[in-house]
């Protein structure tokens, strides 16, 4: 059976082996037997679930937590002639019966499926029917009340156990405390079942954490030091794109990439930086399924991560190829200070999550008991004006009311407005919002034409709001026609309306997950601000492992190591000489030159020293 899994990785994928632990994960499940495999970012985790399964006959049943990355894989098997599918949100009963007869006698290799989707009575009894090769859980870690990203729906995925009792289970995570592991493996109810789990230590990969008040100006030196792929991650849609635009307006070659973006910009944005068209890519935390790219140098985070979990997945995407990359955060007590007070608007208390719960089904005059199974425009904005709710607390809201169960919610981000002129504008020669779109877009004559409503009012100093208000004025003279943008999201209620005995049900999973929450943030600070232990023990203690060895590369290391080296000879010496290169200093000093870079370094990071254009170190 091994052999035909070599046999179809080379076939598929390309690859002549695989990776030890790949391998001995693979051969586990192929003799059917219950595993857990916990897989740094990068690992390869797909591959120990999709092989075996491509051996077996059947179809194998993957449990995910997201619909993008639930699309993604299987476009991706798509691509390569394998046979997978998903059930789309809002699927009727008879799409349902279609989907399932297809898998049954269409020889679908993988159905992908949420943990919410599990709950339904009637999506089971139609898994009850198939031949379940091999049942898939992805992201794991969501089963653990102590996961980073606990989701109660995952907790019900044993009810699969009494539908296929004989049929082998595999949960992949890339980020578990051994207290995680072992509440999955309890969850899952499965006795002797086989656990592999690999180090998270990276030797090739720096971690390294610098306090600035001019992130840019670091980010530039990183970006010009740097002659390799780079990835900058960012924590709003609207950052990637002014970021980037600030980089290439600097002379770097940059794209932007964020989860409101449609399918080809992320496609357009993904290729360039895949091809090195444009190396460095700035995104939000959306850029990270499929991933796979062995030469990315530095991965900057410009703004603090959410948690050490999601730290280290997003790090780990640097160094790939085993080569020497780097993690820098750059970050400042501002920042400090910021991730502390948004954490207090934006988590939000049980009370909280009872009255937005309450105030959707009321914005939408839905009954109580009664349950409506077609969809809903949600604005979230309007939404929280009409209610007076801040708004990132209501989206902390619906992703809590998402993960158990009782909303589905599906963004409409990635539409445009568009407009096309049917009427010479020559008699609005002097209206500013026509000449500014006439001077930003070409083509508004000949066809509908993409517009950005912010864009335009950015450039006449006015609000979206007066233009998109022009904009309906003109049409109504049918000077234009003019299609704004739908940002609504699509809403559907999941369970009937009960108020305050639909979130009782979930409140003990609910304190349990704000409690959590809290905790993350405090260990990701008090990570960002100890000093005195290297980052990369830090981080193995996190996740339970000891280790006595310093990585020598990181910030703390570096520091230590600068310490029999006064920093004061340096400044002294370019007070003397006003430029030096490396070399000269080290002559001056007569110290060995390894010991001067890392005290240049540190010295470059504390920005008491600079670089000039003929590669001279100069005080700043």
């Amino acid at each position: 059976m091994f052999d035909k899994a070599l046999q179809i990785v080379q076939h598929y994928w390309g690859y002549d082996t695989f990776r030890p632990v790949q391998e001995q994960i693979i051969k586990t499940v192929l003799d059917k037997k219950d595993t857990i495999a916990l897989l740094p970012t990068g690992g390869g985790k797909s591959l120990c679930f999709q092989i075996p399964a491509l051996c077996f006959e059947g179809v194998c049943l993957v449990v995910s937590p997201l619909i993008a990355l639930m699309d993604d894989q299987v476009q991706n098997l798509t691509n390569k002639g394998i046979k997978a599918c998903t059930i789309s949100s809002g699927s009727t009963q008879n799409e349902i019966i279609t989907l399932f007869d297809n898998i049954r006698f269409g020889n679908y290799k993988f159905l992908y499926i949420s943990p919410e989707r599990l709950q339904s009575k009637f999506i089971q009894e139609k898994i009850k029917q198939l031949n379940v090769s091999l049942i898939a859980i992805d992201e794991a870690h969501c089963i653990s009340e102590w996961g980073h990203d606990f989701r109660p729906s995952y907790r019900n995925i044993y009810s699969l156990n009494s539908i296929h009792p004989d049929t082998p289970i595999i949960a992949l995570t890339a980020t578990a405390t051994q207290k995680v592991i072992s509440d999955i493996s309890s969850v899952l109810n499965i006795e002797n079942i086989s656990i592999f789990k690999q180090s998270f230590y990276r030797e090739n990969l720096a971690y390294q954490v610098f306090f600035t008040e001019d992130k840019l100006y670091r980010l530039t030196q990183i970006c010009t030091k740097t002659k390799a792929p780079v990835i900058v991650y960012v924590n709003s849609r609207k950052r990637t794109k002014d970021i980037s635009n600030y980089l290439n307006a600097k002379g770097f070659k940059s794209s932007y990439y964020h989860g409101g973006l449609s399918s080809i910009e992320k496609k357009t944005a993904f290729d360039k930086w895949y091809t090195e068209e444009t190396p460095i890519m700035v995104a939000t935390n959306a850029f990270g399924m499929g991933i796979d790219k062995s030469n990315v140098k530095a991965v900057v985070h410009l703004y603090l991560p959410s948690s050490i979990e999601n730290y280290i997945q997003e790090a780990g995407r640097g160094g790939r190829n085993g080569a020497k990359a780097f993690s820098v955060v750059l970050t400042n007590k501002s920042d400090i200070e910021l991730t502390k007070e948004l954490q207090t608007k934006a988590l939000p208390t049980i009370d909280d999550v009872k009255l937005v719960h309450q105030k959707l089904y009321q914005h939408f005059q839905i009954a109580k008991g009664e349950l409506i199974e077609t969809s809903f425009n949600l604005n979230v904005l309007d939404f929280c004006n009409k209610y007076g709710f801040p708004i990132n607390k209501v989206y902390s809201i619906l992703q809590i009311l998402i993960n158990n169960g009782i909303i589905q919610l599906e963004n409409g981000y990635n539409q445009k407005s568009t407009i096309q002129f049917l009427t010479s504008p020559y008699s609005l020669k002097n209206n500013k919002t026509v000449q500014t779109i006439l001077r930003l877009y070409g083509g508004v004559f000949d066809q509908e034409t993409k517009i950005d409503e912010f864009l335009i009012a950015k450039k006449i100093n006015q609000t979206s709001w007066s233009v998109i208000e022009e904009l309906e004025r003109l049409v109504q003279s049918e000077t234009i026609i003019y299609n704004k943008a739908n940002t609504d999201s699509k809403l559907y209620f999941l369970v009937p309306r009960e108020d305050d005995a639909t979130i009782n049900r979930i409140s003990k999973d609910l304190k349990t997950f704000l409690k959590q929450k809290r905790q993350k943030t405090e260990d990701l600070l008090y990570f960002i601000q100890n000093n005195t232990v290297c980052r990369s023990q830090q981080l193995l203690f996190y996740f339970d492992e000891n280790s006595t060895k310093k990585c020598g590369k990181c910030d703390v290391c570096l520091h230590e190591k600068t310490n029999t080296i006064k920093e004061e000879n340096i400044i002294i010496l370019l007070k003397e000489h006003e430029e030096l290169s490396s070399r000269e200093i080290c002559e001056l000093l007569n110290t060995k030159e390894e010991n001067i870079l890392i005290l240049l370094r540190l010295l470059l990071s504390e920005e008491k020293v600079t670089l000039n254009s003929l590669n001279k170190y100069t005080l700043l």
